[in-house]
Formats: structure tokens, C-alpha cells, sequence
């Protein structure tokens, strides 16, 4: 922009100054004022520069106040020494299950991530000698320490303590849902991993529906249970870290009205608990073995208990009759009416099994009994409506739960599609349509359950 005055050709004065057109001479200007009329402001590329720094400085203000980071360290629980070199794995657990951070442990088993914070909770794997270790990193989480083992084939310290096992039947169909409690009280502590960590029978002529696994406070994993050279046979190809694990497994069988069940125990346990509606008749085929137990708030079943049985020892029962377990929402609004079933019951044993002061066996297994029959309204009832010709609903998964369980086996779904990815034992592509899949039923069981 020119903002000079107008003025007249210079005179042949001395002191070579431009005049007015009046004759006037003009006032001397500024040397700042001479510059702008020259060529603009002297400080716009200055201001310009700042301009740009404040902006840089904002967005990096900014991208720091959303930046979060999670450090940690791995320790090798058998050593008590660092775990130097192990691969660990950050993952978003958000609509679905997200690698976002790959890295190794340094010499002293420290590691660290750095990701933009969306408030989303985290979990934090380590690889150790093939075997997988997690740990939970809820929102806000900036320090996360895993302890990993070494693994044997064959580890002293490892044994069966329960075997659950859920009856329902009927249709035609016997469903069955079967919880194996097993403990590692290895020392030092090792992971047990073989490609026959656990074994067990199912009934000739049973169809396996899914299986799963679980460490003591993590996510259940479905796994595909390995048929063995003897008929019936399987094997569970899991790890048994120090602590509890449980396998959960289920099947179904054609069913008559009536049904011989031989649980065939490959390992001692300390209790052996088959549990069923109290409709369904149950005749044990040598006396003395079993002794009636009132499952807790679950008044319309009846648990058969077998203490410290041993592998070879004979526990087969008879069954008779149909019935299917109920979900304990149910039985909290049937109030006496269960009551009265439970002190109704007739058969040998005593109805509700020892005096009250005597130990419950059933207390020790009080979780895994609750959280067996939220697995058993889903695997057992299920499928054997799904078999029937009925169109009925079963009226142990009917109500607002539903939406609750689909959205857990969904979350289980993705947490296992993202274990398979990662042990390759899927391709990139199967595993892409998979996960977007997921990724959209999730989403409408969201949208559903809000």
C-alpha cells in the first residue's frame, strides 16, 4: 500500500528535498515511517514468526494435555529377577481390542508406552517363553507391573480341587456344563504348559457346544478342547500359571427320559458336585457316595456332593426326568414357593445334607457355583431350545440380562479373535473381517443396552 504524499519533482535546491506543490517543503520523515512507505512494516515477517510459534506452542500444549503414558516392569516370578527382553503388547479395550504399543523389556525389564489418552481402558500383555501374561490399565493407569514364569512341561505343585458339573434336561436333549477348578501351588512358582494340560470325558454320543478358559481374575478365552487317541477323551492345550484356572466346557446328548452319567475322573479331586433341578431324579449307583447340598440361593436345585474322590472310583449316577435350572432373579420373586421345595424334598440323604454347624463344602465353591449357572442359562438352555420344535422362550435367559450377557460374549469374542491374530494362528484378512464384524454387532448391543 503506497502512503506517500504526493509530491512534485525534485527541485535543483542544495538541499535536494522535494516541495509542496504549494512550495511548501514537506516534514521530515521518520526513518520507521520512511521504511513502511518503502516497503511495508519491517516487523510483519517478525510478527508472522511469532504467529506460528504461539501456534506450534498451542497444539503442543494442547497434544500434551491428551498424551498419557503407562510405564512398568516385568519381574520373572520364579527368579525374582528382572525378565529382560520379553515382548510387551499395549492394547485398547474400547468397542473392541486394539494393539496400539509394541515394545520389549530393556536389561532391567522396564517399559513404556506413550498414546493419545481417550479416557479408554487398557490392557498391558507380556510374552514370556511363549506363554501370555495380562494386566488391566483402567483409565487414568500410568504405572503397570507384571510378573511372568518360567514353564515346564511337567510342574510338582499342580492338581484338580473341583469338578462341576450342571444337568439340564429337556426335549430329547441332555445338556450338560461341566467347571474344572485347578490349582497351581508350584515353588517357586512355574507355568505348567503341555499339549495335555487337562484332561477329561465327555458321555458317549456327547456333542461339544464351546469351551473356555480362565485365570483367576482374567477375561475368559474360548479354546477348542483336543480330542485324545481314546474315544471321548479330550485335552485342554492352555497354561496353568500359578494360581487357579478354570475350564468351563459344554455339551449335549440325546436324551430318552432317562441317562447313565460315569463322570470318569482322571484326577483326585476334593469334591466331585453334580447339580441339577430338583425334578430330575437322581440315583447314584453305589450308596454312600454322594450327600444332598442346597446349592446357595439357587432354591430349586439340589447338589450332589462326592468327597475327595479318586480316579477309578465308581461315581456313576442315574438321571431321570426333565427340568432346567432357573436364574437366581427368578428365584428371588418365587420367594416361600422355592422354600417350600427345598424342605419338601423326600430323597435319601436328608434333604439339605449336614447340620448347619457342620463345613459346607459348597461355601469353598460358592463363586464358581453363581458363576456357573450364568454360563449354564446361556450354553444349556440355549442350545437346547434352539433343538426343540417349541417356540417358547426359555425363561431362564429371558429379561433385561440378556442384553448384559450378549455384550460379555461378545467382549470375550474380540479378546479372543485378538489372541488367535497375535499367535498367528489366523490370516491378516480373516482376521480384518472378523473384528469389523464385531466391532459392529458390539456397537448396536451398545446402542441396545444404553
Amino acid at each position: 500500500m503506497n502512503i506517500s504524499p504526493n509530491f512534485e519533482e525534485p527541485s535543483q535546491r542544495g538541499d535536494g528535498r522535494p516541495r509542496l506543490s504549494a512550495g511548501r517543503r514537506p516534514a521530515q520523515l521518520s526513518s520507521f515511517a520512511r521504511r513502511i512507505a518503502r516497503g511495508g512494516c519491517p516487523h510483519a515477517v517478525h510478527f508472522a514468526w511469532l504467529r506460528a510459534a504461539i501456534a506450534f506452542l498451542l497444539v503442543a500444549a494442547t497434544s500434551s494435555l491428551f498424551a498419557a503414558t503407562i510405564t512398568g516392569t516385568i519381574t520373572n516370578g520364579t527368579t525374582n529377577k528382572p525378565s529382560a527382553g520379553d515382548e510387551v503388547i499395549l492394547i485398547k479395550l474400547a468397542a473392541g481390542m486394539q494393539e496400539i504399543g509394541h515394545t520389549k523389556a530393556d536389561a532391567g525389564g522396564k517399559f513404556s508406552f506413550t498414546f493419545a489418552d481417550d479416557r479408554a481402558p487398557h490392557l498391558v500383555r507380556a510374552i514370556h517363553q511363549g506363554v501370555t501374561y495380562h494386566k488391566p490399565a483402567p483409565p487414568g493407569t500410568n504405572a503397570v507391573d507384571l510378573e511372568v514364569y518360567e514353564a515346564s512341561p511337567k510342574v510338582a505343585g499342580v492338581s484338580a480341587v473341583a469338578d462341576l458339573m450342571y444337568i439340564q434336561a429337556g426335549k430329547g436333549q441332555l445338556g450338560i456344563t461341566r467347571i474344572f477348578a485347578v490349582d497351581n501351588k508350584s515353588k517357586p512358582p512355574r507355568t505348567q504348559m503341555n499339549d495335555a494340560n487337562f484332561e477329561f470325558y465327555v458321555p458317549q454320543g456327547a456333542e461339544i457346544d464351546g469351551a473356555s478358559a480362565q485365570t483367576a481374575g482374567g477375561q475368559p478365552l474360548n479354546v477348542t478342547p483336543t480330542p485324545q487317541s481314546e474315544k471321548g477323551r479330550y485335552a485342554f492345550v492352555f497354561p496353568l500359571r500359578p494360581g487357579q484356572t478354570e475350564f468351563q466346557v459344554t455339551f449335549h446328548l440325546a436324551y430318552s427320559g432317562k441317562a447313565t452319567i460315569d463322570p470318569q475322573l482322571i484326577y483326585p479331586l476334593q469334591h466331585f458336585v453334580a447339580m441339577m433341578p430338583r425334578s430330575i431324579q437322581f440315583t447314584p449307583a453305589q450308596a454312600g457316595i454322594y450327600e444332598d447340598k442346597q446349592p446357595p440361593g439357587q432354591p430349586e436345585a439340589i447338589a450332589e456332593v462326592a468327597s475327595n474322590p479318586q480316579p477309578g472310583q465308581k461315581l456313576t449316577f442315574e438321571i431321570s426326568g426333565d427340568g432346567m435350572l432357573q436364574d437366581q432373579n427368578e428365584n428371588a420373586s418365587t420367594g416361600s414357593r422355592g422354600e417350600t421345595s427345598a424342605s419338601a424334598d423326600t430323597r435319601p440323604g436328608g434333604g439339605l445334607g449336614a447340620p448347619i454347624e457342620a463345613p459346607d463344602p459348597l461355601d469353598k465353591y460358592r463363586w464358581y457355583l453363581l458363576g456357573g449357572f450364568g454360563a449354564v442359562f446361556v450354553a444349556g438352555a440355549v442350545y437346547i431350545t434352539n433343538r426343540s420344535s417349541s417356540a417358547h422362550p426359555v425363561p431362564a435367559i429371558a429379561g433385561p440380562k440378556t442384553s448384559g450377557m450378549l455384550l460379555d460374549a461378545l467382549k470375550e469374542e474380540l479378546f479372543q479373535l485378538e489372541m488367535e491374530h497375535a499367535q498367528a494362528q489366523i490370516s491378516d484378512d480373516e482376521y480384518a473381517k472378523a473384528k469389523a464384524a464385531l466391532d459392529q454387532t458390539l456397537a448396536r448391543a451398545i446402542k441396545r443396552e444404553r
